[in-house]
């Protein structure tokens, strides 16, 4: 594979300072080429492409990253600080740290001005792929992919992670930590003891399928849950319409519920669990009965890496040990 230009505005510069100091020491060039030069081939949502290893500027727009990157020290040039919030204070910066705004209308030229050696695309920004691309070829996506096994995706997001930014040990101690997550869930649950999973926002309640519906529904394939209701999903997104009625004939014995808007704060909000434990046709639902009702953390929908799907085994496991 041929030796990608990374960037292209600090070549052109390293040049011209190179033709204005030719009596430079022999002695350093190779060392500085070699510096410049290091790059390691990986394989992301497209195939392979060969980046930069521990490169300095870095546009990171796929907010399954972020946790990562944040807790491996990585500074940005661009980044969507709407997408953001107070989550990853170290990522989105001060005034030096450009905004590519959100998904829906994202600024090109941030990230253009921000003149990355990297860009880390994907998940709410693959729209955008060619376009970062045409800005810098080294841009990758490890977003989990449709139709393939989560954990194994969340798994392969932080090994190419861990390649690029030369935290391989970090990366298989977080794999390591998401297995054993998992292990000791599957190990604590009931297989007759049904479970359904619900996505709040907006003041009601909606359905999460089993192996679609998002954050929760992964839960099921994973763990090998019993379905209180299965059914396919045709919003999975963002849940299907489902009365407490249906919720309450269901009769689930456990219920784990990803509140989509608890990191907003907007006006009128409602929390997740006001909306299910103050439900009068779900008083007397098991899982209402007897407690067995699990919260995702209120940052999950704006985190889902694999700390966040980490931490939900883990609340998981211990649910069902208790």
């Amino acid at each position: 594979m041929s030796t990608r230009l990374f960037r292209p505005l600090a070549a052109a510069s390293l040049a011209a300072a190179l033709a204005l100091t030719g009596c430079a020491s022999a002695a350093s060039a190779p060392a500085d080429e070699a510096a410049a030069l290091a790059t390691v081939t990986v394989e992301d949502n497209h195939g392979p492409i060969e980046v930069p290893v521990s490169p300095e500027r870095v546009v990171a727009l796929d907010n399954t990253t972020f946790q990562t990157l944040s807790d491996w020290g990585v500074r940005l040039v661009a980044a969507p600080k709407p997408l953001m919030y107070d989550l990853w204070p170290s990522l989105s910066g001060g005034d030096e740290v450009l905004d590519v705004g959100l998904h829906r209308e994202p600024d090109i030229e941030a990230v253009l001005s921000a003149d990355p050696d990297l860009i880390v695309g994907g998940y709410r920004f693959r729209e955008i792929y060619d376009q970062l691309k045409d800005i810098q070829p080294a841009t990758i996506e490890t977003s989990p992919r449709d139709g393939e096994e989560h954990t194994s995706e969340l798994k392969r997001q932080t090994t190419i992670l861990g390649q690029v930014f030369d935290k391989n040990a970090e990366a298989a101690a977080l794999n390591a930590g998401l297995d054993e997550a998992i292990s000791d869930a599957k190990a604590a649950y009931d297989p007759s003891q049904t479970v359904m999973g619900l996505i709040a926002s907006g003041g009601k309640i909606s359905y999460a399928a089993p192996g679609e519906g998002r954050g929760v529904g992964h839960l099921f394939p994973t763990l090998g849950l019993t379905p209180a209701l299965d059914r396919a999903a045709e919003d999975a997104s963002h849940g299907d319409d489902i009365s407490v009625e249906a919720i309450a004939a269901a009769n689930p014995e456990w219920l784990f519920v990803l509140d989509r808007d608890a990191q907003f704060g907007e006006d009128g909000y409602v929390s997740a669990k006001d909306l299910v434990e103050n439900a009068e046709a779900l008083k007397n639902v098991p899982a209402i009965q007897k407690g067995q009702v699990v919260y995702l953390d209120g940052s999950f929908y704006l985190d889902e890496g694999i700390q966040a799907y980490t931490k939900l085994y883990r609340s998981a496991a211990e649910a069902f040990a208790s």
